[in-house]
């Protein structure tokens, strides 16, 4: 009976033991590293082009104002055409403006006929008071009667000056050359003093480019500024038209803004193109080649190496222990597979070029063999110099 017993205790004993054996989790194991390819960071140098929007102006323009009140009675000149300066443009009904400035040439020639009259006057009565035969109030009358004279005088010539002004507002002309838009008004039309906007004339060759830059471009313009270049073959500004095509002719800096915007930190530029073909017109959109002639030995990695994330740049850094780590990039131009860093990595630092998708921030890497020189993806890291123009 004792050994019935003894047997049953051990029995469960043992299957206790072996079900929390078999219930028991295993111990987490560490994935294993992922192998990539690396690339060695170091500097290259690199000729190419920044590339910012710009905005197509005119060096000269001016809205077109009526100057006096009234009706268009001419408009001489066909809509978009080229005017030269001085050319008339539109005429406004005169009519009253020449009856108001005869009638004030009227009042002028009045006023100087009693100037005369008083001059006479009080000449003979100065005599006559040099001789006493008159009473000295009588001369003092006719003086002030001859300086009364003169003030009306001069405000009938400034009445018909005024007069004339306006008669003169009633024709308008071209004020330099240029392009002239579409009218916006048409014959009998009703126009304001100082309101009315009848056209708009712009010049056109040469033409204006404004571009907004980063203030930390400033030193680079300035140094361009100072070493002009000239002539057909001078690539430092060209501009790329919304079609994606070259503009044919190069520009040159015109004028760089007074002040940085502390609001943006941009400074616009104005640059100057020629425009014989008035291939560029007002209000176009484009974007502006500089070039880069700095000399300068720039970080250059292979673009493949760089992710992008909420349209930032990234790629992922191998530090010690094989860990990597992501870092935020500043990116410049792309040269072909590779692309300009202008901040975020610093030369002998090793990116991972292959294999990013299996990473996160703190993984664990194992390099690949360094690629053959057979190899078609084989530019050797930290040597490339790439040269694009």
């Amino acid at each position: 009976m004792k050994y019935t017993l003894f047997r049953l205790a051990m029995g469960f004993i043992c299957t206790g033991f072996l079900f929390s054996c078999g219930n028991s989790d295993p111990a987490p194991q560490k994935p294993p590293p992922v192998a990539v390819n690396v690339y060695n960071v170091g500097e290259g140098s690199s000729i190419y082009f920044d590339q910012f929007p710009a905005t197509i102006s005119a060096l000269n323009q001016v809205d077109i104002r009526a100057q006096v009140a009234g009706y268009i009675t001419g408009i001489f000149f066909k809509d978009g055409q080229f005017v030269n300066k001085g050319m008339k443009l539109y005429s406004i009904d005169q009519q009253q403006y020449r009856g108001d400035y005869e009638q004030a040439e009227a009042n002028l020639s009045v006023a100087k006929a009693n100037l005369a009259k008083a001059q006479q006057d009080a000449d003979r009565y100065e005599e006559l008071a040099k001789q006493d035969a008159i009473a000295r109030q009588v001369l003092d009358h006719a003086l002030a009667d001859l300086e009364a004279n003169k003030k009306l005088v001069k405000a009938a010539e400034a009445n018909s000056t005024a007069v004339e002004t306006r008669l003169r507002y009633a024709t308008i002309y071209a004020p330099f050359s240029g392009t002239i838009g579409i009218s916006e008004v048409k014959m009998g039309a009703a126009v304001s003093a100082g309101q009315t906007i009848l056209n708009t004339i712009s010049s056109d060759d040469p033409i204006a480019v404004d571009i907004a830059l980063d203030e930390r471009y400033l030193p680079r313009i300035l140094q361009l500024q100072q070493t002009k270049k000239t002539g057909k073959n001078d690539s430092t500004f060209t501009i790329i038209k919304s079609d994606l095509s070259r503009y044919k002719y190069p520009g040159s800096i015109y004028m760089i803004d007074r002040a940085v915007d502390p609001q943006t930190g941009t400074i616009r530029i104005r640059l100057v193109f020629p425009n014989p073909e008035k291939e560029l017109r007002v209000g176009m959109t484009c974007n502006v080649r500089v070039l880069n002639t700095t000399n300068k030995q720039s970080i250059l990695i292979p673009y493949k190496a760089v992710t992008e994330q909420m349209g930032e740049f990234f790629v992922f850094v191998v530090g010690d222990s094989s860990k990597v780590s992501q870092k935020k990039l500043s990116l410049g131009p792309r040269l072909g597979d590779k692309v300009v860093v202008r901040d975020g990595l610093q030369t002998g630092q090793k990116i991972v070029v292959d294999g990013m998708q299996k990473l996160r921030d703190g993984s664990v890497v194992q390099v690949a063999p360094p690629q053959a020189a057979g190899d078609s993806a084989k530019s050797r890291p930290g040597r490339d110099s790439t040269k694009v123009k």
